[in-house]
């Protein structure tokens, strides 16, 4: 399901114009990234919780030439998986 889908089934769920809909969709996301910007974990009962995480600077190696290179420290968002959505994915 990409963006478009999800606006189209939660317009249909909710009764609401798709214009509405990709409004409220556009705006949480742009609220979970600003979270994520301040390194704010968002926790979601039941679905998972986004977190960021730092990972330190290293070496690596260029796979192509066998180069090593320095790859520098960054950041990355890590999810973790809520139980419910975990059980309903793992369902029979």
């Amino acid at each position: 399901m990409n963006k478009a889908e999800l606006t189209k089934a939660l317009a249909e769920k909710f009764e609401l114009s798709i214009s509405k809909t990709s409004e409220i969709v556009s705006c949480t996301l742009e609220l979970i990234t600003k979270a994520l910007e301040k390194s704010e974990m968002i926790q979601l009962i039941g679905f998972g919780s986004f977190s960021v995480k730092k990972r330190k600077a290293r070496n690596g190696r260029n796979p192509k030439t066998g180069e090593t290179i320095k790859i520098p420290a960054s950041k990355t968002i890590k999810f973790s998986v809520g139980k419910a959505l975990k059980e309903a994915v793992n369902k029979k």
